[in-house]
């Protein structure tokens, strides 16, 4: 579990991040949603420790980020796992040199352990024939099934995803969507995911945050984000026609199973 308490940050004498607390729940997917400038990439840094805030905490299981010492601090990066928005390959190095990369970072293991290893999360991920493949001789799904193979390697508590369905097509983003959320629950591990895939909401969305203009505007599941009446929310999830009949028939429905249940 994270939890962040009161989180502000500023640049510039500007302020991005207003106080905003919530926690993201262990072996669940918390999607952050925003439009541009809501303040979701500084957040998610700010998780990350690539941000410091002015004031507020963020605490790992307990563990306040700003209170630990230089060699905790690196310990707890160990427990983190990273799938970048643009997959992040080393492009000169093959498949299982990438996803290799943390293990001979982050630990002591031998050649042959970490040749297990790697070979486990690549058969997780669905890629067993890919090890001594480059990532330009793969495509861009198999780029980012590699990508979450690197972030799991080292067996992670926590789990961050930068738009991991970025320049997907929308089968592929479907695959990947239900691949974190498996791995997710599968390794109870904390994920948190920054995106702009209104399917991805709606699909793996267990806990939500909307931020906008820096403030915590409204958070619940993929189920309460049909019925809720907060306009930003529905301005913000249901701009498109598609997605407003598809919110209209989940209310119909569900009025209809009401109105079946009271007689």
């Amino acid at each position: 579990m994270i939890e962040i308490k009161n989180i502000e940050k500023s640049f510039g004498g500007t302020k991005i991040l207003k106080g905003i607390s919530t926690i993201f729940e262990t072996g669940k997917t918390n999607l952050i949603i925003g439009q541009s400038g809501s303040g979701k990439t500084v957040l998610l840094k700010s998780l990350l420790g690539i941000h410091t805030p002015e004031s507020g905490q963020i605490c790992f299981d307990g563990r306040v980020y700003s209170e630990l010492e230089a060699i905790e601090k690196r310990e707890l990066r160990t427990e983190i796992g990273m799938v970048f928005q643009g997959s992040a390959l080393f492009d000169s190095m093959t498949v299982a040199e990438n996803v290799a990369f943390p293990l001979r970072m982050f630990t002591n293991d031998d050649q042959a352990k970490i040749d297990e290893r790697v070979d486990f999360v690549l058969k997780r991920v669905a890629l067993t024939d890919a090890h001594q493949k480059l990532p330009s001789e793969i495509s861009g799904g198999m780029q980012k099934r590699v990508a979450i193979a690197r972030a799991i390697v080292n067996k992670p508590k926590y789990l961050f995803c930068d738009e991991p369905n970025s320049g997907l097509d929308p089968n592929t983003a479907i695959l990947i969507d239900n691949l974190i959320k498996e791995i997710t629950e599968e390794y109870d591990i904390t994920t948190v995911i920054n995106t702009h895939d209104m399917n991805s909401v709606m699909e793996i969305g267990d806990r939500i945050l909307f931020l906008k203009n820096g403030l915590k505007a409204w958070e619940g599941t993929n189920e309460e984000i049909f019925k809720t009446d907060n306009q930003a929310v529905v301005d913000f999830v249901y701009s498109s026609n598609l997605f407003k009949k598809v919110r209209e028939a989940y209310l119909k429905d569900e009025l209809l199973e009401q109105k079946i249940t009271a007689q």
